[in-house]
């Protein structure tokens, strides 16, 4: 973890950012006090397993359809 005064902050954002987008954290200081720490922002569990459901049913077409629908076809197929 790195430690960064408050003017270094303000001088270096951008490559702070790219620090932190690349997996470190940054802690920012103020008069030699840690005042704030910089982390890499995490997408919330709930919104990844979202993203994959989606994903997940993308490949799979033939669910696109209603329950109803898939049934009438399986009977047609019968017949």
């Amino acid at each position: 973890m790195q430690t960064i005064s408050l003017a270094e902050a303000k001088s270096h954002l951008s490559e702070i950012l790219n620090r932190v987008e690349a997996g470190e954290e940054v802690v920012i200081t103020r008069h030699g006090q840690p005042v704030a720490r910089v982390s890499p922002f995490e997408k919330p569990v709930k919104a990844l397993a979202i993203d994959r459901l989606a994903a997940f049913r993308a490949r799979m077409p033939h669910w696109q359809k209603s329950s109803a629908e898939l049934l009438r076809e399986m009977r047609e197929e019968e017949l």
